[in-house]
Protein backbone atom coordinates (compact mmCIF):
# COMPACT_ATOMS: atom_id res chain seq x y z
CA UNK A 1 0.00 0.00 0.00
CA UNK A 2 1.40 3.69 -0.98
CA UNK A 3 2.44 5.72 1.57
CA UNK A 4 0.29 8.74 2.10
CA UNK A 5 2.04 12.21 1.48
CA UNK A 6 3.45 13.14 4.78
CA UNK A 7 1.84 17.19 4.52
CA UNK A 8 -1.24 15.26 4.15
CA UNK A 9 -1.07 13.15 7.25
CA UNK A 10 -0.38 16.27 9.61
CA UNK A 11 -2.63 18.37 7.62
CA UNK A 12 -0.83 21.18 6.70
CA UNK A 13 0.39 22.81 3.27
CA UNK A 14 3.96 22.18 1.57
CA UNK A 15 4.79 25.84 2.22
CA UNK A 16 4.32 25.30 6.52
CA UNK A 17 6.72 26.71 8.71
CA UNK A 18 8.18 24.86 11.41
CA UNK A 19 6.00 25.86 13.94
CA UNK A 20 2.88 25.23 12.30
CA UNK A 21 4.35 21.32 11.42
CA UNK A 22 4.77 21.17 15.00
CA UNK A 23 1.38 22.64 16.06
CA UNK A 24 -0.31 20.48 13.34
CA UNK A 25 1.77 17.00 14.78
CA UNK A 26 0.74 17.53 18.29
CA UNK A 27 -2.95 18.41 17.87
CA UNK A 28 -2.87 14.81 15.36
CA UNK A 29 -1.11 12.96 18.02
CA UNK A 30 -3.32 13.73 20.86
CA UNK A 31 -6.55 13.23 18.20
CA UNK A 32 -5.22 9.99 17.61
CA UNK A 33 -3.14 8.46 20.27
CA UNK A 34 -4.27 4.91 21.15
CA UNK A 35 -5.00 5.62 24.69
CA UNK A 36 -7.91 7.87 23.60
CA UNK A 37 -9.40 6.06 21.20
CA UNK A 38 -9.28 2.15 22.56
CA UNK A 39 -12.20 1.34 20.40
CA UNK A 40 -10.64 2.12 17.07
CA UNK A 41 -8.55 -0.74 15.84
CA UNK A 42 -6.67 1.65 13.12
CA UNK A 43 -5.49 4.58 16.13
CA UNK A 44 -2.11 2.79 16.98
CA UNK A 45 -0.95 2.86 12.78
CA UNK A 46 -2.37 6.06 12.37
CA UNK A 47 -0.61 7.78 15.33
CA UNK A 48 2.80 5.98 14.07
CA UNK A 49 2.16 7.72 10.63
CA UNK A 50 1.67 11.00 12.11
CA UNK A 51 4.84 10.59 14.27
CA UNK A 52 6.94 9.13 10.77
CA UNK A 53 5.61 11.91 9.23
CA UNK A 54 6.53 14.74 11.93
CA UNK A 55 10.24 12.85 12.56
CA UNK A 56 10.81 13.57 8.86
CA UNK A 57 8.96 17.16 8.72
CA UNK A 58 10.37 18.46 11.85
CA UNK A 59 14.24 18.08 10.37
CA UNK A 60 15.36 20.83 8.20
CA UNK A 61 17.55 18.37 6.11
CA UNK A 62 15.50 15.62 6.02
CA UNK A 63 12.36 17.95 5.21
CA UNK A 64 14.02 19.72 2.58
CA UNK A 65 15.29 15.86 0.71
CA UNK A 66 11.39 14.83 0.98
CA UNK A 67 10.58 18.29 -0.69
CA UNK A 68 12.59 17.28 -3.44
CA UNK A 69 12.21 13.69 -3.96
CA UNK A 70 9.46 12.76 -2.17
CA UNK A 71 9.11 9.15 0.00
CA UNK A 72 12.11 7.83 -2.26
CA UNK A 73 14.46 9.96 -0.44
CA UNK A 74 14.13 7.63 1.97
CA UNK A 75 14.67 4.32 0.38
CA UNK A 76 17.50 2.32 -0.68
CA UNK A 77 19.80 3.57 2.57
CA UNK A 78 19.60 7.00 2.08
CA UNK A 79 18.49 7.42 5.82
CA UNK A 80 14.80 6.65 6.45
CA UNK A 81 13.39 8.28 9.66
CA UNK A 82 14.92 7.94 13.54
CA UNK A 83 14.05 4.98 15.22
CA UNK A 84 13.84 3.16 11.94
CA UNK A 85 9.68 4.00 11.86
CA UNK A 86 9.65 2.64 8.28
CA UNK A 87 5.82 1.51 9.23
CA UNK A 88 6.77 0.23 12.52
CA UNK A 89 7.80 3.03 14.53
CA UNK A 90 9.48 3.95 18.05
CA UNK A 91 6.09 3.86 19.84
CA UNK A 92 7.98 4.84 23.09
CA UNK A 93 9.81 7.76 21.86
CA UNK A 94 6.83 9.23 19.71
CA UNK A 95 4.85 8.78 23.60
CA UNK A 96 7.81 11.01 24.96
CA UNK A 97 7.19 13.78 22.13
CA UNK A 98 3.58 14.08 22.85
CA UNK A 99 3.72 13.24 26.91
CA UNK A 100 4.03 17.07 28.29
CA UNK A 101 0.53 18.20 25.41
CA UNK A 102 -1.35 14.43 26.98
CA UNK A 103 -0.52 15.14 30.55
CA UNK A 104 1.41 19.00 30.85
CA UNK A 105 -1.90 20.46 32.69
CA UNK A 106 -2.08 17.35 35.13
CA UNK A 107 2.09 17.59 36.38
CA UNK A 108 2.31 20.99 36.34
CA UNK A 109 2.91 22.67 32.79
CA UNK A 110 4.85 21.13 29.77
CA UNK A 111 8.54 22.00 28.73
CA UNK A 112 7.65 25.26 28.12
CA UNK A 113 6.17 25.95 31.28
CA UNK A 114 8.87 24.83 33.75
CA UNK A 115 9.90 28.27 35.79
CA UNK A 116 12.94 27.84 37.53
CA UNK A 117 11.43 30.20 40.16
CA UNK A 118 9.44 28.87 42.73
CA UNK A 119 6.26 30.76 44.59
CA UNK A 120 6.21 31.25 47.88
CA UNK A 121 4.51 29.25 50.36
CA UNK A 122 0.88 29.99 51.32
CA UNK A 123 0.58 31.33 55.05
CA UNK A 124 -2.09 30.38 57.98
CA UNK A 125 -2.88 32.80 60.93
CA UNK A 126 -5.25 32.63 63.70
CA UNK A 127 -6.72 35.82 64.80
CA UNK A 128 -9.11 36.08 68.05
CA UNK A 129 -11.49 38.69 68.24
CA UNK A 130 -14.17 39.70 70.76
CA UNK A 131 -17.98 39.50 69.84
CA UNK A 132 -18.51 43.12 70.04
CA UNK A 133 -15.59 43.40 67.37
CA UNK A 134 -17.24 40.92 65.46
CA UNK A 135 -20.12 42.48 65.21
CA UNK A 136 -18.73 46.25 64.25
CA UNK A 137 -16.10 45.31 62.34
CA UNK A 138 -12.80 46.58 63.29
CA UNK A 139 -9.04 46.88 62.12
CA UNK A 140 -6.00 44.56 63.46
CA UNK A 141 -2.87 45.03 63.41
CA UNK A 142 -1.10 41.35 63.45
CA UNK A 143 3.07 40.28 63.30
CA UNK A 144 3.38 37.59 61.30
CA UNK A 145 6.78 35.63 60.93
CA UNK A 146 7.58 34.85 57.21
CA UNK A 147 10.75 34.71 55.00
CA UNK A 148 10.64 37.85 52.74
CA UNK A 149 13.09 38.44 49.55
CA UNK A 150 16.47 38.86 50.48
CA UNK A 151 17.93 42.53 49.76
CA UNK A 152 21.40 41.34 49.37
CA UNK A 153 20.97 39.57 46.61
CA UNK A 154 17.56 40.80 45.00
CA UNK A 155 16.56 37.11 45.82
CA UNK A 156 18.77 35.68 43.08
CA UNK A 157 20.79 33.52 46.03
CA UNK A 158 23.64 34.25 44.89
CA UNK A 159 26.79 36.35 46.54
CA UNK A 160 27.25 39.80 44.69
CA UNK A 161 24.56 40.25 42.46
CA UNK A 162 26.42 37.24 40.23
CA UNK A 163 23.76 35.24 38.20
CA UNK A 164 22.40 31.79 39.08
CA UNK A 165 24.08 29.43 36.51
CA UNK A 166 21.98 26.71 34.56
CA UNK A 167 21.89 23.51 36.05
CA UNK A 168 24.07 20.77 33.78
CA UNK A 169 22.23 17.81 35.16
CA UNK A 170 18.62 18.89 33.93
CA UNK A 171 19.79 21.85 31.15
CA UNK A 172 17.57 23.98 33.01
CA UNK A 173 14.73 22.04 32.90
CA UNK A 174 14.17 21.10 36.78
CA UNK A 175 13.55 17.57 35.83
CA UNK A 176 15.35 14.36 34.20
CA UNK A 177 13.73 11.54 31.94
CA UNK A 178 14.26 8.13 32.64
CA UNK A 179 12.69 5.83 30.09
CA UNK A 180 10.66 2.19 31.45
CA UNK A 181 9.77 0.45 28.17
CA UNK A 182 6.50 1.90 26.75
CA UNK A 183 6.39 5.14 29.44
CA UNK A 184 8.75 7.95 30.09
CA UNK A 185 9.28 8.94 33.58
CA UNK A 186 10.21 12.44 34.53
CA UNK A 187 11.45 13.00 38.40
CA UNK A 188 12.86 16.72 39.80
CA UNK A 189 16.37 16.83 39.34
CA UNK A 190 18.40 15.79 42.04
CA UNK A 191 21.05 18.80 41.68
CA UNK A 192 19.36 21.83 41.36
CA UNK A 193 15.96 20.47 43.17
CA UNK A 194 13.83 21.09 40.73
CA UNK A 195 15.01 25.14 40.42
CA UNK A 196 17.16 24.77 37.21
CA UNK A 197 19.67 26.54 38.34
CA UNK A 198 22.75 26.47 40.66
CA UNK A 199 24.30 28.95 42.10
CA UNK A 200 27.93 28.31 43.27
CA UNK A 201 28.41 31.26 45.02
CA UNK A 202 25.84 31.41 47.22
CA UNK A 203 24.41 34.80 49.15
CA UNK A 204 25.90 35.13 52.84
CA UNK A 205 22.89 36.87 54.18
CA UNK A 206 20.61 33.93 52.69
CA UNK A 207 22.34 31.24 52.02
CA UNK A 208 21.56 30.82 48.25
CA UNK A 209 17.94 30.91 49.00
CA UNK A 210 16.95 34.63 47.83
CA UNK A 211 15.00 35.14 51.07
CA UNK A 212 15.14 34.89 54.65
CA UNK A 213 13.14 35.02 57.75
CA UNK A 214 11.57 38.25 59.20
CA UNK A 215 8.75 39.26 61.40
CA UNK A 216 6.01 41.06 59.18
CA UNK A 217 3.41 43.83 60.31
CA UNK A 218 0.18 43.50 58.90
CA UNK A 219 -3.06 45.69 59.03
CA UNK A 220 -5.97 43.53 58.41
CA UNK A 221 -9.34 45.19 58.14
CA UNK A 222 -12.06 42.52 59.62
CA UNK A 223 -15.47 42.97 58.48
CA UNK A 224 -18.14 43.38 60.84
CA UNK A 225 -20.24 40.01 60.91
CA UNK A 226 -17.38 37.36 61.12
CA UNK A 227 -17.72 34.49 62.56
CA UNK A 228 -15.68 31.65 63.88
CA UNK A 229 -14.25 30.00 60.97
CA UNK A 230 -14.47 32.71 58.69
CA UNK A 231 -11.30 33.40 56.33
CA UNK A 232 -9.64 36.65 54.79
CA UNK A 233 -7.31 35.96 52.10
CA UNK A 234 -4.09 38.49 51.81
CA UNK A 235 -2.86 38.13 48.42
CA UNK A 236 0.69 38.10 48.13
CA UNK A 237 1.15 38.67 51.53
CA UNK A 238 2.67 35.02 52.45
CA UNK A 239 5.89 33.57 51.81
CA UNK A 240 8.41 34.80 49.41
CA UNK A 241 9.44 32.83 46.59
CA UNK A 242 12.47 31.16 45.96
CA UNK A 243 14.88 32.82 43.33
CA UNK A 244 12.52 35.77 43.03
CA UNK A 245 9.43 33.34 42.62
CA UNK A 246 5.91 34.70 42.96
CA UNK A 247 4.88 35.37 46.81
CA UNK A 248 2.35 33.24 48.22
CA UNK A 249 -0.66 34.02 50.18
CA UNK A 250 -1.76 35.00 53.53
CA UNK A 251 -4.98 33.06 55.08
CA UNK A 252 -6.24 34.80 58.17
CA UNK A 253 -8.94 32.57 59.99
CA UNK A 254 -11.02 34.14 62.16
CA UNK A 255 -12.17 32.69 65.67
CA UNK A 256 -14.51 34.85 67.90
CA UNK A 257 -13.88 34.54 71.62
CA UNK A 258 -17.06 33.81 73.69
CA UNK A 259 -19.23 36.19 75.53
CA UNK A 260 -20.46 36.48 79.30
CA UNK A 261 -24.14 37.32 78.42
CA UNK A 262 -24.57 36.25 74.55
CA UNK A 263 -24.51 32.67 72.76
CA UNK A 264 -24.56 33.59 68.90
CA UNK A 265 -25.92 30.94 66.70
CA UNK A 266 -24.98 32.33 62.73
CA UNK A 267 -26.80 35.78 62.78
CA UNK A 268 -28.84 35.69 65.95
CA UNK A 269 -27.93 36.05 69.85
CA UNK A 270 -29.64 34.21 72.63
CA UNK A 271 -29.67 36.08 76.06
CA UNK A 272 -30.40 34.10 79.09
CA UNK A 273 -32.36 36.33 81.78
CA UNK A 274 -33.16 35.34 85.20
CA UNK A 275 -36.51 37.26 86.83
CA UNK A 276 -37.77 37.04 89.80
CA UNK A 277 -40.60 34.82 90.95
CA UNK A 278 -42.76 37.82 91.44
CA UNK A 279 -42.08 39.97 88.31
CA UNK A 280 -42.70 36.11 86.26
CA UNK A 281 -46.25 35.91 88.40
CA UNK A 282 -47.38 38.85 88.17
CA UNK A 283 -45.69 40.48 85.21
CA UNK A 284 -43.76 43.68 84.73
CA UNK A 285 -40.84 44.93 82.77
CA UNK A 286 -37.09 44.50 82.80
CA UNK A 287 -34.27 45.79 80.92
CA UNK A 288 -32.02 44.01 78.75
CA UNK A 289 -28.03 44.88 77.52
CA UNK A 290 -28.04 44.50 73.30
CA UNK A 291 -25.05 43.77 71.67
CA UNK A 292 -24.47 47.51 70.15
CA UNK A 293 -24.19 48.88 74.14
CA UNK A 294 -27.43 50.03 74.08
CA UNK A 295 -30.77 48.99 76.10
CA UNK A 296 -34.07 47.49 75.52
CA UNK A 297 -37.00 47.31 77.59
CA UNK A 298 -39.27 43.47 77.76
CA UNK A 299 -42.45 43.31 79.66
CA UNK A 300 -42.83 39.94 81.26
CA UNK A 301 -46.61 38.69 80.50
CA UNK A 302 -48.39 37.42 83.61
CA UNK A 303 -47.35 33.86 84.52
CA UNK A 304 -43.93 33.51 82.71
CA UNK A 305 -42.47 30.05 82.73
CA UNK A 306 -38.65 29.46 82.54
CA UNK A 307 -37.46 28.76 79.34
CA UNK A 308 -39.66 31.22 77.95
CA UNK A 309 -38.53 33.06 74.70
CA UNK A 310 -39.20 36.61 73.19
CA UNK A 311 -37.60 37.99 69.92
CA UNK A 312 -36.35 41.57 69.48
CA UNK A 313 -35.95 41.80 66.18
CA UNK A 314 -32.61 43.68 64.26
CA UNK A 315 -30.99 43.48 67.91
CA UNK A 316 -28.81 40.30 66.79
CA UNK A 317 -25.62 40.29 64.66
CA UNK A 318 -24.66 42.07 61.65
CA UNK A 319 -25.24 40.27 58.75
CA UNK A 320 -21.53 39.35 56.59
CA UNK A 321 -21.62 40.32 53.14
CA UNK A 322 -25.29 41.54 53.59
CA UNK A 323 -27.62 44.49 55.09
CA UNK A 324 -29.59 44.14 58.25
CA UNK A 325 -28.73 42.49 61.46
CA UNK A 326 -30.09 39.25 63.14
CA UNK A 327 -32.42 38.58 65.89
CA UNK A 328 -31.70 38.55 69.49
CA UNK A 329 -33.97 36.27 71.79
CA UNK A 330 -34.28 36.30 75.22
CA UNK A 331 -34.85 33.11 77.68
CA UNK A 332 -36.62 33.43 80.94
CA UNK A 333 -34.79 31.79 83.55
CA UNK A 334 -37.34 32.23 86.54
CA UNK A 335 -35.39 32.45 89.73
CA UNK A 336 -36.44 30.72 93.33
CA UNK A 337 -35.49 32.76 95.91
CA UNK A 338 -33.11 31.77 99.00
CA UNK A 339 -32.10 32.46 102.28
CA UNK A 340 -35.97 33.80 103.43
CA UNK A 341 -36.74 35.76 106.68
CA UNK A 342 -39.03 33.52 108.95
CA UNK A 343 -41.10 36.05 107.63
CA UNK A 344 -40.63 35.67 104.12
CA UNK A 345 -41.11 31.47 104.81
CA UNK A 346 -44.51 32.23 106.88
CA UNK A 347 -45.70 34.00 103.73
CA UNK A 348 -44.80 31.44 100.97
CA UNK A 349 -46.29 28.98 102.87
CA UNK A 350 -49.49 31.02 103.38
CA UNK A 351 -49.45 31.40 99.85
CA UNK A 352 -49.07 27.41 99.09
CA UNK A 353 -52.13 27.02 101.40
CA UNK A 354 -54.22 29.23 98.78
CA UNK A 355 -52.80 27.89 95.85
CA UNK A 356 -54.86 25.01 94.49
CA UNK A 357 -55.37 25.89 90.56
CA UNK A 358 -52.45 28.01 90.11
CA UNK A 359 -49.80 25.50 89.11
CA UNK A 360 -51.98 24.04 85.89
CA UNK A 361 -48.39 22.32 84.88
CA UNK A 362 -47.84 20.90 87.79
CA UNK A 363 -51.46 19.64 88.71
CA UNK A 364 -51.31 17.92 84.50
CA UNK A 365 -48.32 16.04 85.57
CA UNK A 366 -48.88 14.60 88.96
CA UNK A 367 -52.49 13.44 87.42
CA UNK A 368 -50.15 11.78 84.72
CA UNK A 369 -48.49 10.15 87.47
CA UNK A 370 -51.44 8.82 89.27
CA UNK A 371 -52.71 7.57 85.69
CA UNK A 372 -49.74 5.95 85.44
CA UNK A 373 -49.41 3.87 88.94
CA UNK A 374 -53.13 3.00 88.37
CA UNK A 375 -52.05 1.32 85.21
CA UNK A 376 -48.99 -0.50 86.54
CA UNK A 377 -51.17 -1.79 89.51
CA UNK A 378 -54.25 -3.40 87.02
Amino acid sequence: MAKRDYYEVLGVSRGASAEEIKKAYRRKAKELHPDRNSDNPDAESLFKEVNEAYEVLKDAERKAAYDRFGHAAFEGGMGGPRGGYGGHGDFASAFSDVFDDLFGDFMGGGRGARQRATRGSDLRYNLRVTLEEAFQGVQKTITVPTAVTCEECNGTGAESGAEPQMCPTCSGMGKVRAQQGFFTVERTCPTCSGMGQIVKNPCRSCRGAGRVEKQRTLSVNIPAGVETGTKIRLAGEGEAGMRGGPNGDLYIFIQVKEHPLFNRDGPHLYCRVPVSMTTAALGGEIEVPTIDGGRSRVRIPAGSQSGRQMRLRGKGMTMLRGSGRGDMLIELAVETPVNLTSRQKELLREFDNLSEDNNPESSSFFSKVKSFWDSMKS
